[in-house]
């Protein structure tokens, strides 16, 4: 008998972190891989906020803090939400936690049952369903198609919503497909949550910053002031501002909630980085002005992707709104076969070979939870970014 966990078993481990973390040990062996699966920036961390991290060591502020962030960031985060996104919070309905990842489950891990189901759109960032599944409820996917551009539609979440509904997890835009909701597509789905007060929505803003060709974000509180009281806002700095490593995310709820997270958060990693804390205030406080000039080069980088992928026969590759990431589908190559003798059977068959035989590393649709598709960073340089289409073209134009 295994003395691990019944849940345990239930749960995958991050296929994104799988592909990164293969990439480079197959770089560290000596082959020339070009990595496209990590969800993480290229740019350097600014330096007004390497500086404030510097300048908290030298005060001393490398001790324990109250569990979830110190108050002057949670009054940073209240003036966030008032300044972004017109909603109103008090440093009560804050909650700071180490990492995005974090605020999300320990919300779940403080809300769900057995039995508690979880509607999650698919594609869907992978570790979702997981964490639901640890927290002892139900991931319901709901398939959200190319024909849709990605988005579920409010046929669609009426549909999946039940008497066992708790949560109904709003990513916008999108990882992994970069989809944008506007405002319209978004009222329309806070319209059916409206008719459904059992159901709380949990957000993910972490790609609130980066928006393309006049997409203007909002989310769901903004959109229907009616949902404030039932919305879990979840945000954090890894994205926009270059700190994937400082793990600093947020979110701001009903007191209630934030209150039964940071009971979660005192009995398992406590307070986040102190340090990370006073960067993280620089970050929103401080000056916002490189956040266009880095959309600028991730639209550049974008368009290039979207354009080459685009030249491939059998590949569609729709033109995302927002995030770092495409999310081409392959319909066209199932059934082909690779010059090594791989059968295209899958996505996951198609990353696999062109890992092995075209040294690029792309994220299988189906860790998504849609295929046949697979993910493209782009958060990457522009040389690396074209190279590794190159290869991609070239890789698609000899299966036969």
């Amino acid at each position: 008998m295994s003395f691990l966990s019944a849940t345990l078993s239930r749960v995958k481990p991050s296929p994104t972190i799988a592909v990164t973390n293969k990439a480079k040990e197959l770089k560290a062996a000596g082959r020339d891989v070009i990595g496209l699966g990590a969800g993480e920036p290229d740019f350097d961390t600014p330096q007004n906020i390497k500086d404030a991290g510097i300048a908290a060591i030298r005060a001393g502020h490398t001790k324990y803090t109250a569990v979830d962030g110190i108050p002057e960031l949670k009054q940073a985060i209240c003036e966030k939400f008032k300044r972004d996104n017109g909603l109103d919070y008090s440093p009560a309905q804050i909650s700071v936690n180490s990492g995005g990842k974090q605020t999300l489950y320990n919300a779940l891990m403080a809300t769900l049952n057995p039995g508690d189901e979880v509607i999650i759109p698919a594609p869907y960032w992978v570790s979702y369903p997981d964490m639901v599944l640890l927290a002892g409820g139900t991931p319901v996917a709901v398939e959200a198609s190319l024909a849709t551009s990605f988005k579920l539609t409010p046929e669609q979440l009426e549909a999946a919503i039940t008497p066992k509904t708790k949560w109904f997890i709003f990513n916008s835009p999108s990882n992994p497909t970069g989809a944008g909701y506007s405002r319209a597509e978004l009222k329309a789905l806070t319209d059916v949550l409206m008719r459904h007060p059992h159901v709380w929505i949990m957000t993910d803003d972490m790609y609130e910053h980066l928006a393309y060709d006049g997409f203007e974000f909002c989310t769901p509180a903004q959109v229907e002031p009616g949902l404030y009281a039932r919305t879990l806002t979840c945000n954090g700095v890894s994205k926009a501002y270059a700190m994937t490593g400082w793990r600093i995310g947020f979110a701001a709820g009903p007191e209630a909630l934030i209150t039964a997270m940071r009971k979660v958060q005192s009995q398992s990693t406590s307070n986040p980085c102190s340090i990370s804390q006073y960067a993280a205030i620089e970050a929103l406080t401080g000056p916002q002005d490189y956040l266009t000039r880095h959309n600028e080069i991730f639209v550049r980088r974008r368009n290039m992707a979207v354009s080459m992928l685009s030249e491939i026969d059998g590949i569609t590759c729709p033109v995302p709104e927002g995030a770092f990431y495409v999310y081409p589908s392959i319909a066209g190559l199932i059934g082909k076969t690779s010059p090594a003798g791989t059968r295209i059977e899958t996505d996951e068959d198609f990353a696999n070979a062109l890992l092995d035989e075209a040294d690029v590393a792309v994220v299988f649709g189906a860790a998504f939870g849609l295929s046949p598709n697979f993910r493209v960073s782009y958060a990457t340089s522009d040389e690396a970014l074209q190279e590794a289409c190159r290869r991609i073209q070239t890789f698609c134009a000899s299966l036969t």
